[in-house]
C-alpha cells in the first residue's frame, strides 16, 4: 500500500482511538439522554459505526457484511426508541468501532482512489473521499457525546 494511505488510515486511526477514550463510559451512562438532546451515548457510537458502511455501500453499490438492523437501530432519523433486546450493547460497539478500520482498510486499503459513480447527495467519487466525509461525520458525534458527557456531570 502506498505510502500516503498508511498515513492516511494512521490518521482515521488516531481519531478513533479518541473518539473510543472519549466514549469510555459505564452500560448505565451509555443510556442517559439529557434535556435538549434526542439520543444518547450508545446511539452516537451506533451510528458513526453503520454510517461509515452505509456511505461505502452506498458509493460501491456492494452491500458491507453487517447485520440489516443496524439500520433501525443506528440509521439516520432513528433513535434509542428503536432499541430492542438485540440492539448491541456498548461493549459490542466499542469492540465492532475497534475493529471496523482495520476491516476497511483489508477491504479497501488498496482502492482508495478508484472512482466510482458519483453518490447523489454529496458527488463523492472514490473511497478515499467516503472515508473523509465518514471521519468529519465523525467529529460531529463525537462532540455530541463530549456534550452529552458535560450534561451527566454538570
Amino acid at each position: 500500500m502506498k505510502q500516503r494511505h498508511e498515513i492516511f488510515f494512521k490518521q482515521l486511526e488516531s481519531f478513533r482511538g479518541y473518539l473510543l477514550k472519549v466514549a469510555d463510559v459505564t452500560e448505565d451512562e451509555a443510556e442517559i439522554i439529557p434535556k435538549g438532546f434526542n439520543n444518547n451515548i450508545r446511539w452516537n457510537l451506533g451510528h458513526v459505526y453503520v454510517e461509515q458502511y452505509m456511505w461505502i455501500e452506498t458509493l460501491t453499490k456492494a452491500t458491507v457484511d453487517i447485520p440489516k438492523q443496524f439500520n433501525e437501530w443506528f440509521g439516520w432519523g432513528t433513535s434509542p426508541d428503536n432499541f430492542t433486546d438485540e440492539t448491541p450493547s456498548l461493549e459490542e460497539l466499542m469492540t465492532l468501532l475497534k475493529g471496523q478500520l482495520t476491516e476497511i482498510k483489508g477491504t479497501y486499503g488498496d482502492r482508495l482512489e478508484e472512482l466510482f459513480p458519483p453518490t447523489k447527495m454529496w458527488e463523492m467519487t472514490s473511497i478515499e473521499q467516503v472515508l473523509l466525509w465518514t471521519n468529519f461525520h465523525e467529529g460531529m458525534h463525537l462532540q455530541t457525546i463530549i456534550d452529552i458527557k458535560k450534561c451527566m456531570n454538570a
